[in-house]
């Protein structure tokens, strides 16, 4: 079940339908102070998602509050190249498997659940529903205190049938965990700004690739956006709040505005141009969404469920949280601040996590390409080496920086018509590019790759994520050979999927010679030099 990066509208608990929100979203607090005599001692938190946007930006928070952290992952591999790894206990599991989530539990005060199956099907909701009650059956066995949950903000007075599926699913959720034995919150946010989530990136490259934008109509659409680091600070309070307390909590910064006020707000904060917005009602969610993914990184599959819910008004209701998590001088951090601090981050290379730091699903029993005897049938091959003159180190840091703006060392257009090819049809081309311009860790996106392996100096391996009727790997090897030189390894691997595989094997294998060939090359040539540049991204003349 993958994990949720809760970049946008993620989430809704269902309203009575004539319930209408005020023109603020804050209301005055009865009680500004957190209850005396709390208990101050470090908790024991479960976090599940830890691979994803907002868990991965979590963990280190709970440990710097003080507290002690369990993570629970389908591929903890992925979660070894954070620095507070080391300072975790990583545990195998799936919410979606009883027995893993039951044992991953014991001895824990709180739980956080921060995962969904979006993108894993049709039957998503199920999913969704079968895992929220596992995880609330475990909860209450193993007599943890509270669950913690992030979903998102619904449209005040709008029937629970004409919300989306994702939403309506995310509501169920939240509803199943405050009906449960174990006490809940369930906060509730809109659009999260920071560097790297979703509805971030989907403002920051529509404002900056369109000087001149026909838009949706939900441009003129009122939210309330929240910084993530807001956010984060509700969800690690949240871990406190008293026994009695089970409830829904309406999160967001202090300003109601709308899209359109976003994308101005986003141009001024960027030092651009003022930007011409011309509205249209004649782009539905669904055409907006492949709008979206054709001017942005943003696939339309992350797309669609951020556009459906910018369909409707969500303002908060209430600042009830503020009785639990007390506001503090400066916080929340209003629109521009976030956005301002966002920018910074990524300015800087500083983006900790992105909304693509959750995976792309697979299925478990997928085999490995370093299997000793290949389990899954064919296996196809394209293998190249060369001989370097050039340290291994050397070596080694054009490979790991490969991918992004440092591109593929190959053949450029050809890399191009591949990523316009698999945005066509719905896959995440190659406007990913990179978390860090130098360092991988498991897990990073890597324009239309995962990084599924690293042996620091020696292997990074990579694999698919574009549309494919099979799966694919490729991996980069720095190794010393017998004589001592430093020998670049590479090998293309592709396990087909019925006839349509092997027909794409056979059709794209003509051109490997120049993609694959000169990728080979030009990174022994890269590595020569000591860096990489743009000559050595050229193909050599054969």
């Amino acid at each position: 079940m993958p994990t949720d990066g809760h970049n946008g509208h993620t989430g809704a608990q269902e309203q009575p339908e004539t319930q209408d929100r005020p023109e603020s979203g804050y209301r005055p607090v009865t009680r500004d102070q957190p209850e005396t005599g709390q208990d101050t001692s470090p908790l024991r938190c479960l976090v599940t998602g830890a691979t994803g946007y907002i868990g991965g930006r979590l963990v280190p928070e709970l440990l710097e509050a003080g507290h002690s952290v369990r993570c629970l992952a389908r591929s903890p591999d992925k979660l070894r190249g954070h620095p507070w790894a080391e300072d975790t206990d990583v545990v195998r599991g799936d919410v979606t498997d009883p027995e893993s989530v039951k044992a991953a539990m014991q001895d824990i005060d709180v739980a956080y659940y921060l995962v969904h199956a979006l993108g894993t099907g049709s039957h998503f909701e199920d999913t969704d529903r079968e895992a929220a009650r596992i995880f609330a059956d475990a909860a209450r066995s193993a007599g943890v205190r509270r669950i913690v949950y992030l979903g998102g903000l619904t449209p005040a007075g709008v029937p629970r049938h004409e919300l989306s599926a994702h939403l309506r699913s995310r509501a169920e959720v939240g509803q199943i965990f405050l009906d449960a034995e174990v006490p809940a919150t369930f906060l509730r946010a809109a659009v999260i700004i920071g560097s790297g989530s979703a509805s971030f990136e989907m403002l920051r490259y529509l404002t900056e690739r369109l000087p001149v934008m026909v838009t949706p109509s939900w441009v003129r659409t009122r939210i309330q956006p929240i910084g993530v680091r807001d956010v984060l600070r509700y969800l690690v309070g949240s871990a406190r709040m008293p026994e009695e307390v089970n409830r829904a909590f309406d999160i967001g910064g202090p300003d109601v505005i709308t899209y359109l006020d976003m994308m101005r707000s986003y141009a001024a904060v960027a030092g651009l141009p003022r930007r011409l917005i011309v509205p249209v009602p004649v782009l539905t969610p669904r055409l907006s969404s492949h709008w979206v993914g054709l001017v942005t990184p943003v696939p339309h599959s992350i797309a669609r469920p951020l556009t459906e819910s910018l369909r409707h008004e969500v303002v908060c209701d209430e600042h009830d949280i503020a009785r639990h998590v007390p506001d503090v001088p400066g916080r929340p951090l209003t629109f521009e601040q976030a956005l301002t601090l966002a920018l910074r981050r990524v300015r800087e290379a500083q983006v900790t996590t992105r909304w693509s730091s959750a995976s792309v699903p697979g299925a478990p029993s997928d085999p490995l390409p370093t299997d000793p005897d290949w389990a899954g049938g064919s296996l196809y091959k394209d293998c190249r080496e060369l001989v370097v003159d050039a340290p291994r180190a050397s070596l080694w840091r054009v490979i790991e920086g490969i991918g992004g703006d440092n591109g593929w060392y190959s053949f450029p257009l050809a890399w191009a018509v591949r990523g316009w090819l698999d945005r066509f049809v719905g896959g995440v081309g190659l406007r990913r590019g990179r978390r860090d311009a130098e360092r991988l860790r498991v897990g990073d996106s890597l324009d239309f790759w995962r990084v599924e392996a690293i042996e620091p100096g020696r292997l990074l391996r990579l694999r698919a994520e574009m549309r494919l009727p099979g799966l694919a790997w490729l991996e980069m090897y720095a190794e010393d050979d017998d004589g001592g030189r430093t020998r670049y390894r590479q090998r293309a691997l592709f396990h087909p999927r019925g006839l349509l595989g092997h027909a794409y094997w056979w059709s794209v294998s003509p051109f490997h010679t120049i993609v694959f060939g000169g990728m080979a090359r030009n990174i022994a040539q890269a590595a020569v030099k000591g860096m990489p540049t743009e000559a050595s991204r050229r193909p050599v003349s054969r």
